[in-house]
């Protein structure tokens, strides 16, 4: 999270959704950068509205805008399942000796199977972020401008207005390459299972 205290700007970081790059191109312009613990980096639309909305306006009569990007809602599962990928390299590295044990992790968790656990237990493998839909509305006052993570240059452009400086994003976390094909009943269950998410998505400009 990245609070603009003069331009009246608050910017919640979507997990799987560029917010990294974000924090790192905005941290020196922001009044406050909140990056740990993920509790608090990722304080999403309702726990911003009951708590740090009021302590906002507790000092400033101006309300603050909140802004958030949206990932396409498949790819952001496939975002979160290279992100497993990436962390059990790290645990598993593949020299010689145990190469048929890291093939045995990846198989054990391809996309598929990851998707499979996602439908059963949302939240089980984000770190607790059930959706991004739940993320961004909760049931409560909604962000006020939320933008494609695809459609990056339009957020830039939001960006550069209201903040009146050029910003230019870095690319970091580049995820592992990996096969995130899904079956097509997997993929019309997954759709299901995400269309609260789809239709947030399809109202994004």
């Amino acid at each position: 999270m990245l609070i603009f205290w003069d331009q009246r700007l608050a910017f919640l970081a979507t997990p799987k959704a560029g917010s990294t790059a974000v924090e790192v191109a905005l941290e020196p312009l922001a009044s406050l950068a909140v990056q740990r613990p993920p509790e608090m980096k990722h304080v999403d639309a309702t726990r911003f509205r009951r708590h740090i909305q009021p302590w906002l306006q507790g000092m400033t009569d101006d309300p603050f805008t909140t802004v958030a990007l949206m990932r396409e809602p498949i790819d952001w599962l496939r975002s979160w399942y290279r992100f497993h990928l990436r962390d059990e390299g790290d645990l598993h590295a593949p020299d010689q000796a145990d190469t048929a044990a890291a093939d045995d992790v990846i198989d054990s968790t391809s996309f598929e199977n990851f998707v499979r656990r996602y439908i059963d237990h949302p939240g089980s493998v984000t770190q607790g972020i059930g959706t991004q839909s739940a993320f961004l509305t909760a049931g409560e006052a909604p962000v006020d401008r939320i933008f494609r993570y695809e459609d990056m240059a339009t957020f830039t452009h939001f960006l550069d207005d209201w903040l009146g400086c050029e910003i230019s994003l870095p690319r970091i976390n580049v995820p592992p390459s990996a096969d995130v094909r899904l079956s097509p009943g997997t993929e019309a269950d997954l759709r299901r299972a995400l269309a609260p998410d789809f239709a947030l998505y399809e109202t994004l400009g």
